[in-house]
């Protein structure tokens, strides 16, 4: 019996149909039986009725109740009594809260201008309301710093959108057609779980499904084949294939010449990457390279489905502009199941978002733009550092001089995300928080390690609680969370502080007086683009989503129609030359190859062409199975399931080091150290380490969590956070010294 018929005939149950709203590409419709006397949701199941995600919530949201009505729960305002950090804090008023903010705030702003305000925010909700909605018309509205959301996807997206376009590409329904699927970089049975079930039926109609991985997930195990690459060298993979493809002339003659531009560039770059060059790089025998590169180019349908992990890296952005080549290469996009996806974000590109954003409010101010993963440096008083905190996501985008950087960040209003756990170089983050003359306000469901640094916490609703609208990324569907429950103790949807601050601060426009429903329905109907002409208000109260006006099946690009300057896929991109990019794919390397060496304490340059120590170990963070970002870490069901913060680490490089399974290890470089239990597993690239997040760092065993380690520099392209692109050392934790003497690497011959 399906949970919707044990309730729906139930006379004192309510089933409410909303949507989840975290970030992951499924964006699953839900339901929540509601008992009709005390309000109270009493259980919650995914939709039958959608047509992607279909009855099924992860092992998290499935569990979404015990996050709503958690115990430590934050039910109302709360000000700090202690020292920045302690998490001490006494309850107050929601009218003494705004009293405080709009004192704060006019003084600031008087003082220093309306840029030392600071927003930042990045996935705790996806929701176009609750996420950047009344939060984008309050700090319009007050001039404030804007800030860059790089943390996450940029690099990828503008290495996708030189090759493509837009961020579209295959249906995640059409998988189930295609004969050999390329999981690259994804581990989709933790992170896109409803792609799932469209790659079994492809298997059982005798797909292939093949990992190229660094470390050997759920999903590798899950494959028919599990191919180990070393973290940040997917580009010369990518290189190798095509110059197989090309020099055994597998490629589709035909689509090329009608649909693409640059395949004589492109044929004369790839010629030099030969498999055996790509080989020494990628860790990955030359054969099976050759192999692949067949496989792909003669099995009919094929797709790839990337994600985020692979362009984590210094040349994160030129490693998915070079893979995106591929389909095009060998004529995938021809034929249904055929293809790539990164995101199907693109596929929503035509939203008009001015009305509920409110652009129009900066009245023709232009704001600094601060890179968020620079949050460390945004955050300092070095006006050096906070130069280097600006968004200059180009090579011909320039950052300014110091004095020209702007009023130090003296306000902090922090929404949907938890820095002190997510952001790079959590040292540098920490110190900023723990001025005190930096006052910081955060908006949350719990006392999070940011919300210990705050000077005002207030309690936000969850999902369950307020209206809200999500567009996937894994799929078509625009979907509407109507509120199931009233909201928790005196907790209210962000929208409403939002409005409160503008009202305590003397906002009065009307944008700041209409109610979440009526901007929400004023959002939908505003739309004029054809794509939207399927999604009404009507059809979403009804139904719970709407699919985009898109054929089915969808075949964006298998007549070329390229939404790129030329109309085609472009294997050379003039707008990448202008932008200061070579225009040809090729192979930019992590900075673990070319970056710096720590010799007590003294940070060396590393020239490209020195042998990397052989002492260091890469260091990557994918998700752990159980958390979202460090979302539901503090919920004891699944810090039970992930049992402690670990280090996976290859049994050659344990025997090495002389680590143990299940010791505790120091894992340091020069931006910091964590402790960590060692795992010891041959599922993991030797000379690579790999550190499941995000734990909370008060949860951690030391106070810390991985991004002690991680560097806030940013990729090639996009700005966005390199997480899986820093060396480290590491060592049984009992070791005494905290200084590694290595020796200088040699140089290559």
């Amino acid at each position: 019996m399906s949970k919707l018929t044990l309730y729906e005939h139930n006379p004192n149950i309510e089933v409410v149909t909303g949507v989840c709203p975290h970030d992951c590409p499924d964006t699953c419709s839900w339901q929540v039986a509601v008992d009709r006397d005390s309000r109270r949701a009493v259980d919650i199941w995914g939709n039958a009725d959608h047509p992607i995600t279909g009855g099924r919530l992860c092992g998290k949201v499935d569990r979404y109740l015990e996050r709503t009505y958690h115990p430590e729960r934050l039910t109302t305002p709360l000000r700090r009594v202690g020292a920045k950090g302690s998490g001490q804090f006494e309850p107050v008023s929601w009218d003494e809260a705004m009293r405080t903010i709009s004192a704060r705030l006019k003084g600031i702003i008087a003082e220093y201008g309306a840029e030392a305000v600071l927003p930042y925010s990045y996935a705790g909700t996806m929701g176009f309301l609750q996420g950047e909605g009344m939060a984008a018309r309050f700090f319009n509205r007050m001039g404030a710093s804007r800030l860059a959301r790089t943390i996450c996807s940029e690099a990828g997206f503008e290495g996708y959108l030189y090759t493509i376009g837009a961020t579209e590409g295959t249906a995640t329904e059409d998988f189930a057609h295609a004969r050999l699927i390329l999981l690259w970089g994804t581990n989709t049975l933790t992170s896109n779980l409803h792609l799932w079930p469209f790659i079994q039926e492809a298997r059982k109609r005798g797909a292939r499904v093949i990992a190229i991985d660094p470390a050997q997930t759920r999903t590798a195990r899950a494959a028919d084949e599990w191919i180990p690459i070393r973290p940040g060298t997917d580009g010369a993979l990518a290189l190798a294939m095509m110059h197989v493809i090309i020099a055994e002339n597998l490629h589709d003659a035909d689509y090329v010449k009608k649909y693409t531009v640059g395949f004589d560039q492109l044929a004369g770059r790839v010629a030099a990457w030969t498999p055996e060059r790509a080989a020494a790089i990628t860790g990955i025998h030359a054969e099976r390279i050759r192999d692949l590169a067949r496989e792909y180019a003669t099995t009919r349908p094929a797709a790839i489905r990337i994600n985020y992990g692979l362009q984590r890296h210094y040349g994160g952005g030129m490693a998915v502009r070079t893979l995106t080549c591929l389909p095009a290469l060998i004529g995938a996009w021809r034929e249904q199941g055929g293809g790539i996806q990164l995101s199907t974000s693109g596929a929503f590109r035509h939203f008009d978002y001015s009305g509920l954003r409110r652009p129009d409010l900066l009245n023709g101010r232009t704001p600094r733009t601060i890179n968020m993963n620079r949050l460390g440096d945004a955050l300092s008083f070095d006006p050096a550092r906070l130069a280097q905190a600006h968004y200059a996501p180009r090579p011909v985008d320039r950052k300014p001089a110091p004095a020209d950087a702007g009023p130090p960040v003296k306000a902090l209003i922090v929404y949907n995300c938890n820095p002190a756990a997510v952001a790079p170089d959590q040292s540098a983050v920490i110190d900023g928080l723990r001025r005190e003359d930096l006052f910081t306000v955060v908006l949350e469901h719990f006392q999070t390690d940011t919300a210990d640094y705050a000077d005002l916490v207030l309690p936000a609703t969850t999902q369950l609680e307020h209206w809200d609208m999500l567009r996937a990324y894994g799929h078509h569907f625009v979907s509407l969370n109507r509120p199931a429950i009233p909201p928790v103790g005196e907790s209210l949807p962000n929208s409403e502080i939002f409005r409160r601050m503008a009202a305590a601060i003397g906002y009065n426009d009307r944008y700041f007086a209409e109610d979440d429903e009526t901007i929400l329905r004023d959002f939908v109907e505003s739309q004029r683009h054809p794509v939207f002409a399927t999604v009404t208000w009507d059809v979403l109260m009804a139904q719970g989503f709407a699919r985009l006006n898109l054929p089915q099946p969808y075949l964006p690009f298998a007549q070329g129609n390229f939404p790129t300057p030329s109309g085609k896929c472009e294997f050379y991109s003039a707008r990448m030359a202008d932008d200061g990019y070579d225009p040809i794919p090729t192979y930019v390397a992590p900075k673990v190859d070319i970056g710096y060496w720590v010799l007590d304490g003294q940070t060396i340059p590393n020239p490209q062409y020195l042998i990397p120590n052989t002492q260091s170990l890469i260091c990557i963070s994918p998700p752990a199975h159980s958390f979202l970002n460090s979302s539901f870490a503090n919920v004891e069901r699944f810090q039970r399931r992930e049992e402690t913060p670990i280090l996976q680490i290859h049994p050659e490089d344990a025997a090495a080091r002389g680590i143990g399974a299940g010791d505790p290890v120091r894992v340091w470089n020069d931006l910091g150290e964590v402790r960590l239990t060692a795992q010891i597993t041959a599922g993991i690239i030797p000379g690579t380490v790999l550190a499941p997040g995000i734990w909370w760092a008060k949860h951690s065993p030391d106070g810390r969590n991985i991004n002690q380690i991680t560097p806030q520099d940013e990729t090639d392209m996009g700005a966005s956070a390199r997480f899986y692109d820093t060396r480290v050392f590491v060592a049984v934790a009992e070791s005494e010294s905290t200084t590694l003497e290595v020796a200088l690497p040699l140089t290559a011959d």
